[in-house]
């Protein structure tokens, strides 16, 4: 089975990465919409990245279009929504399917990993994926978790 570093993402910007740039990082990875009740944690997200960047953390953002059409946005538009209204500094990525006969690779990894309340399929935007420095999936929390929410969990994995 393939680990979390196996896996290659495209960027906001076209660039196809793999995620084993960010190989021995914490990382929250979590499925964004611009135009969803939760687009505000936004900018909890970018104070975790801020706060915890320099310890090694990252927050990786996948916008995704899957629920409510909530991201129709092109790869221009969300980045500047994100920069703009949030100051996100964080990495972001193309808009991604997550459920679904189309879903990126890596959240096919994600949710067999973690399995949510109601089953492994992402219920709805902002889902976030906690990974440790092996590249483990820690934790899954819904999208009503908050990011201030998770700095206990993040420290200890830092």
């Amino acid at each position: 089975m393939p680990g979390i570093y196996d896996f290659k993402a495209i960027t906001l910007g076209g660039e196809e990465i793999g995620l084993d740039r960010f190989e021995g990082q914490v990382l929250l990875i979590v499925n964004t919409a611009s135009a969803c009740g939760f687009t505000p944690q936004y900018e909890g997200l970018e104070v975790l990245h801020r706060e915890f960047a320099p310890r090694g953390f990252a927050v990786l953002g996948f916008p995704c279009n899957q629920f409510g059409g909530q991201e129709p946005g092109d790869a221009r538009q969300i980045e500047q929504f994100c920069v703009n209204n949030y100051h996100v500094t964080f990495p972001m990525f193309a808009k991604i399917d997550v459920n679904g006969s189309n879903a990126h690779p890596l959240y096919e990894h994600l949710k067999a990993a973690k399995s949510g309340l109601l089953g492994s399929s992402i219920k709805w935007n902002f889902t976030k994926f906690l990974v440790d420095r092996a590249g483990k999936v820690a934790a899954r929390h819904a999208p009503t978790a908050t990011p201030a929410g998770l700095k206990k969990e993040i420290e200890a994995l830092l």
